[in-house]
């Protein structure tokens, strides 16, 4: 029995108000909802955890459906016949910002959504569906609609553990959700009020337990159960019961952390998510008509897709390398789905999705949700033994469909997300190159930035780091399809080694920074031990919360080794750090407490204008007079490092001229 696919979309809108992109000309948006029914018995579909449990149709089929949408040329055959899926985090679209540098938009239409044009100048198809599960309608959101798995038609419970850390004075109430916010305002909350919840099974505090610790390695105390309820509270102020949420009279303490472990209810099958991605994409590139008869909306008078590929930021990177790494990316047909894919800022985790109670929004951080298990080996592309546990595995290990991978991130997730474990075995040392995958290390970059704003003030202790990447996203773009279409290979991997000493130990470079007045590196990136979550941890299940630590069982965690300046030297530097004005790191410390790091979030450190105001200030670093004769040499000097990166096919032509334009109007030698 083949899976059934029913693609109901409205009639498509002009995008960007009709105007044209090149020689590729218009596009225009379409939305709709896509309706899958699949048969839990056929072997594509075996490994999605409950499937089995779900409910079915009279026909034996398990019914799920999600949001889609899609930005397309107005004629296909002007296009490339590439299509891009951009892999949605947390419900929302990313692509056109990263590539376009455009205004973000979940209901993009505008100029401003098109931004510089770049994927449309290209010809790309841009697809877009909603694959997590938990996530709620609002702001243009992608949801799903997934069945409730049950226990042989009965309630199905099984043990949750949620944690919550806000910024602000006088919280006493939140949701049992579990994923992190999007916005920098709001940069180190755990939780938010888009997640559907896991509904508790019962209401007695007395069944659950919630305690509280400053900092992550400090000691559990636990909560009374007197002092906290399953509660809400009313446009009155009053306190009632709630199945979502918890209530603290006493309030939280900024910055602490919170952990509540509680039985929860009806578990939705939230692996669906990754073959309903899987099904759409294959739908795209050979179906020619649904299930109802309507035309396949990438098929045109004989055009269609010929090359797929997916690109997905932080959340939705580690996705990618999920899919790749469960065997998702072989359709029910065994052809391979994604020709290439590109998880950016993904560090070395994968998306925990295809669990019983999934919680696909957590991801692990020095202080924040860091026992949550998205970061097991296997962390890297390479199929390796790891000493630790004595398995043998790797991301790409099915080189009849594994796709070409160009996988890309900043310092934030070497100090953060065990970045260097993606290139590195378990001990630290280098596992040299993978012939299928690519890694970069954007050097002295944060995890993300405003490509329309510059440094930002927030809850932590220094300005953001607003060092830019999109240009760098756009040539790998380029890069990759060039790989996959005339098997031109890109660059070579950029990343700290131990080899040319450009990695080493965090309190080793820690050790080597400069100077600065008011700036400490910190010594140790977020570590990570092998956990145990649970006899059944392999088939989906998580029994043991909060997981067991073998702390005999450490990984070795690098990261990148720096100059003079503090800025770091592996990887690819963009001339704002080869020619620098500043020092950008991928750390920053939160304002309370004040020695935890501040998430995902880098620094921005200006060098003094003049060497008096750098020596009145105390700062080893040159000041801008110190290092540049003139507004006219540090121009020149900016030009000549953007053309070494356009040589190295690292940087587009028309990037390496922005970067000119814009030294020669910074302010800093107003």
């Amino acid at each position: 029995m083949k899976t059934q696919i029913r693609l109901q979309l409205k009639a498509p809108t002009p995008f960007a108000e009709g105007a044209g992109f090149g020689e590729v000309g218009p596009y225009e948006m379409l939305y709709g909802r896509l309706h899958f029914a699949v048969d839990p018995e056929a072997p594509a579909y075996q490994a999605v955890v409950d499937l089995e449990r779900a409910p079915r149709s009279p026909s034996g089929l398990v019914e799920y459906s999600t949001d889609v949408a899609l930005l397309r040329p107005v004629d296909l055959s002007r296009g490339n016949r590439r299509l891009i899926y951009d892999v949605n985090n947390r419900g929302n679209k990313r692509v056109l910002v990263a590539m376009n540098d455009a205004l973000g938009s979940n209901e993009p239409s505008s100029h401003e959504h098109a931004g510089n044009g770049f994927l449309m100048r290209r010809g790309y198809s841009i697809v877009w569906s909603g694959w997590q599960g938990d996530l709620l309608p609002g702001d243009g959101r992608l949801t799903m609609d997934l069945p409730v798995a049950t226990d042989n038609g009965g309630v199905m419970t099984g043990v949750v553990r949620s944690e919550f850390v806000t910024v602000e004075q006088g919280v006493v109430t939140f949701p049992l959700s579990g994923s992190a916010p999007q916005t920098p305002g709001t940069a180190l909350w755990t939780v938010n009020d888009y997640t559907r919840s896991y509904e508790v099974a019962s209401l007695d505090a007395e069944s659950a337990t919630l305690t509280v610790r400053e900092y992550e390695r400090d000691p559990r105390v636990p909560v009374p159960s007197t002092e906290w309820q399953f509660a809400t509270l009313d446009p009155k102020g009053r306190a009632v019961p709630s199945t979502s949420d918890c209530y603290v009279p006493a309030g939280l303490k900024p910055g602490w952390i919170y952990e509540l472990i509680y039985t929860a209810k009806d578990p939705p099958v939230m692996g669906l998510g990754l073959v309903g991605v899987r099904d759409l994409v294959s739908y795209l590139l050979h179906g020619e008509a649904d299930d109802d008869g309507a035309p396949n909306p990438l098929q045109q008078d004989g055009t269609g897709i010929e090359r797929a590929y997916a690109w997905g930021v932080s959340q939705s990177g580690r996705f990618l390398r999920e899919l790749v790494y469960r065997g998702f990316n072989e359709d029910t047909q065994g052809r391979r789905v994604f020709d290439g894919i590109a998880p950016h800022v993904a560090g070395g985790g994968r998306v925990t999705l295809n669990y019983r109670f999934a919680q696909p929004g957590r991801y692990p951080r020095e202080h924040c949700d860091h026992l949550y298990p998205s970061d097991q080996f296997p962390f890297a592309y390479h199929v390796t033994t790891d000493p630790l546990t004595g398995k043998t595995d790797g991301i790409l290990k099915r080189p009849d469909t594994d796709p070409l991978v160009v996988h890309t991130q900043s310092s934030s997730e070497y100090w953060e997300r065990r970045g260097s474990l993606v290139h590195t075995d378990a001990h630290g040392n280098d596992l040299g190159g993978h012939p299928g995958a690519r890694v970069y290390l954007f050097s002295s970059s944060q995890h993300g930035s405003d490509p329309l704003k510059g440094p930002q003030d927030g809850p932590y202790r220094h300005l953001s780091n607003p060092n830019k990447t999109g240009p760098l996203l756009r040539a790998l773009v380029d890069a990759l399809d060039a790989w996959a279409t005339h098997g031109t290979a890109p660059p070579d991997s950029r990343v700290p080694s131990l080899a040319d000493e450009t990695a080493a130990p965090a309190d080793t470079v820690s050790a080597g920074f400069p100077p600065v007045p008011g700036v400490s590196c910190p010594t140790r990136p977020s570590r990570v031990y092998v956990q145990d979550h649970g006899p059944d941890f392999d088939r989906g299940i998580i029994s043991t919360e909060p997981p067991t630590e073998d702390m005999l069982s450490e990984y070795r965690l690098l990261v990148p080794q720096i100059d003079a300046d503090g800025n770091e030297t592996a990887g690819i530097r963009t001339p704002a750090v080869e020619v620098p004005l500043a020092t950008y790191t991928g750390w920053n410390y939160r304002e309370t407490p004040e020695k935890a790091l501040a998430g995902l979030i880098g620094s921005f450190l200006p060098f003094a204008k003049t060497d008096s105001q750098r020596r009145a200030a105390g700062d080893s670093r040159p000041a801008i007079e110190e290092r540049y004769r003139s507004r006219a040499d540090y121009v020149r000097r900016v030009e000549l490092a953007a053309r070494r990166l356009v040589d190295q096919r690292l940087l587009l032509q028309e990037d390496a001229d922005r970067y000119v334009d814009l030294a020669m109007r910074e302010e800093a030698f107003d």
